[in-house]
């Protein structure tokens, strides 16, 4: 694990342009249709943002630098991930990105390390924040160096009562090769030969693609499909997800405006510890 230049990501601020098609395309990658509400999302003559596209603003130039060999990419997993929401995206834009690694936690040797990354977003016209971002990376294959340095955010456990309520959302088959055109072109989620290293049967869906689907079912359980009210979503992803199965998010009421959420598919949860705040 090359510690200098892992810390050295995202130094130099990146400016991004996104346009109607992405927009439409991220849209289309979390599972967005055409029949009734979703219209607006997938429709440039009425066009609207789904909140969590922030996830693929301003990555570019940290995803290109998955084969400069800081790490062993092959066997990276995305462990959880956190936005809060400034004010709404718009449906297209221009932004600065300004990135971070706030710490990184090695496991010992054989268990890996944990990454925790920052990635601010701010309009380039107006300078005014967009989104805080927060992913951390479990690299699976590195660790044993004994280099630290910083904390992780640690969600806390969902309550032990029954979920107040849930909601089904079924994924398509192809859907990872739709999500991947949004800029994560990693081959695990397409390649059948890349997933059996990875230690996987089959190419499994992005982490970002399933919390996306999170978000969309929050939204319509919470906000009446409100999504731009959406201020905060934090997750950890503790199970692969396969393109085709039915995501099942459950959520408890916590707050006037708050609620803390689970995503289970094939009697596995695959996403845990959620929270997620609103305006």
């Amino acid at each position: 694990m090359d510690i200098d230049r892992i810390r050295a990501w995202g130094a130099e601020p990146a400016t991004d342009v996104y346009d109607a098609q992405r927009t439409i395309l991220y849209g289309l990658g979390i599972g967005l249709t055409p029949d009734g509400p979703d219209l607006d999302f997938v429709y440039e003559a009425r066009l609207r943002a789904f909140p969590t596209l922030a996830v693929t603003l301003g990555a570019e130039n940290f995803l290109r630098g998955e084969r400069h060999g800081e790490l062993d990419w092959s066997q990276v997993l995305h462990a959880a991930q956190s936005v809060e929401w400034h004010r709404p995206l718009p449906p297209t834009g221009r932004v600065v990105a300004r990135s971070e690694v706030e710490a990184i936690v090695d496991r010992g040797a054989g268990r890996g390390a944990l990454i925790q990354l920052a990635r601010h977003l701010s309009d380039a016209q107006d300078g005014q924040p967009l989104a805080t971002l927060r992913f951390t990376l479990f690299a699976r294959g590195d660790g044993g160096g004994g280099f630290s340095f910083g904390s992780l955010d640690m969600p806390a456990e969902l309550p032990a009562t029954s979920p107040d309520d849930s909601l089904a959302l079924p994924t398509r088959p192809d859907l990872a090769a739709i999500y991947r055109l949004s800029g994560d072109f990693n081959p695990l989620h397409i390649d059948p030969d890349a997933a059996r290293r990875a230690g996987f049967d089959r190419p499994i869906l992005h982490g970002l693609c399933s919390y996306g689907i999170a978000a969309r079912a929050l939204s319509t359980m919470l906000l009446d499909g409100a999504c731009e009210r959406l201020a905060r979503l934090d997750v950890r992803f503790s199970a692969p997800v396969l393109p085709g199965d039915t995501l099942v998010t459950e959520l408890w009421r916590t707050g006037e405006r708050e609620a803390r959420f689970r995503v289970r598919t094939r009697d596995v949860t695959v996403l845990d510890k959620g929270l997620v705040r609103w305006r």
